[in-house]
């Protein structure tokens, strides 16, 4: 069979007419966006309209636009970028436990090198963070709280507007990661209440190496980069141009797609867990079963561990994930799942299967027949093999 890929959070093939977009801004159309002359001119005026149109998408003005080489980049620039602008007098940082690393790890450089205060939102057993839990950490020194939109392992969504009413209500900046959310369903900065918002291209058909930081008309980011006034003082560097145009057809893309997929990835996904759950023994669904992104399934396999698991549904030309391909290698259990209270030998065991357009359900039985014999035969080799009641 053909190789059946299930690890769309990670990333996304690019769609045929997001290639066809970019393909001037490959060849004829090759000039530098800061260059005055014509060649200049005509990268430029591609730019500037990829930028009116991604805007529009998120509902912000184009002006409140910052390009990037992507979704790290973007939550660097937002976590970094407004601590230093605002340690002088707000020094404190309030980040969710089950982050992705670019937030992670930036909030752990600015605590352990530069001094910041920081402390970890809790989440539930579902992967969600309360206001209840935010209220008792924010304070008149928190520069920004930051909580990602739609989780890249579990699909949790979290009620943002409710997180950002608590963070303003303190004089706070709120930024969301919403690099698996946008394209996906509907990311509008203004009913979000948001301050600062991360995206990016590669995770919704469009291409690597590009993305976008969404900040708020009148906030100050110190840049991070230096060596020129592109992007306004924010971000130097030549612009990508192409990456730029591929990101917004990306968009223009899923908008048209965005209820007919979201309704076919449901179904799909809900049958899987589903048949998972009930002929595989030992298996637990991690994170909501509602409110999460249709397309993520994130198993866990007792008895177990994710590695083998992966490997072997690789040999079978099937691809799939135990977490952030940004993490990939490690033997550590997913920091998102012990955030969520599962004990290490469970969240160790954890599959993500995160489909996309090509997933059908033909594809999804095949995984099916090949997965069990493949967990049973781990379980039989594992001394941890769970015990039947």
């Amino acid at each position: 069979m053909t190789p059946i890929y299930l690890d769309h959070n990670a990333t996304t093939p690019v769609d045929p007419e997001v290639i066809e977009a970019m393909l001037p801004y490959l060849g004829e159309t090759f000039g530098n966006a800061s260059s005055v002359h014509q060649f200049g001119r005509s990268a430029k005026v591609a730019l500037e309209r990829s930028r009116e149109q991604i805007a529009a998408f998120i509902n912000c003005e184009p002006s409140e636009l910052t390009f990037t080489s992507g979704g790290t980049e973007s939550d660097n620039l937002a976590v970094m970028g407004i601590g230093y602008a605002n340690r002088e007098r707000r020094n404190h940082l309030i980040v969710g436990a089950a982050e992705h690393h670019a937030v992670l790890e930036s909030a752990e450089f600015l605590h352990h090198k530069e001094g910041f205060g920081l402390d970890l939102l809790p989440v539930d057993r579902e992967g969600f963070s309360s206001t209840a839990a935010l209220e008792k950490l924010v304070t008149d020194r928190t520069a920004l709280v930051s909580v990602m939109l739609a989780n890249n392992e579990t699909g949790a969504i979290q009620d943002i507007p409710a997180l950002a009413r608590v963070a303003h209500h303190r004089g706070t900046l709120m930024h969301t990661d919403a690099v698996q959310a946008v394209g996906k369903v509907k990311v509008d900065v203004k009913e979000l209440d948001v301050d600062l918002l991360s995206l990016t291209a590669h995770k919704i058909y469009g291409p690597k190496g590009i993305g976008a930081l969404f900040v708020r008309q009148g906030i100050r980011v110190r840049p991070l980069l230096y060596g020129g006034s592109h992007e306004k003082k924010r971000r130097p560097g030549t612009e990508n141009v192409a990456g730029a145009v591929g990101l917004a057809k990306a968009l223009e893309v899923a908008g048209r797609r965005m209820h007919d997929d979201h309704e076919t990835l449901r179904g799909l996904t809900n049958y899987f867990i589903d048949a998972v759950l009930s002929r595989i023994p030992d298996t637990v669904l991690n994170g909501p079963r509602e409110n999460r992104l249709v397309q993520t399934a994130n198993i866990s396999f007792k008895g177990v561990q994710g590695e083998p698991v992966i490997l072997s549904l690789d040999m079978e030309n099937i691809a799939v994930a135990s977490g952030s391909a940004c993490t990939s290698g490690s033997t550590e259990p997913s920091h998102v799942l012990t955030a969520m209270g599962l004990a290490p030998e469970v969240a160790l065991g954890a599959i993500r299967f995160s489909l996309g357009r090509s997933t059908t359900k033909e594809k999804l039985d095949h995984v099916l027949s090949v997965l069990g014999p493949i967990i049973e035969r781990l379980r039989s080799m594992s001394p941890s093999r769970p015990s039947r009641v």
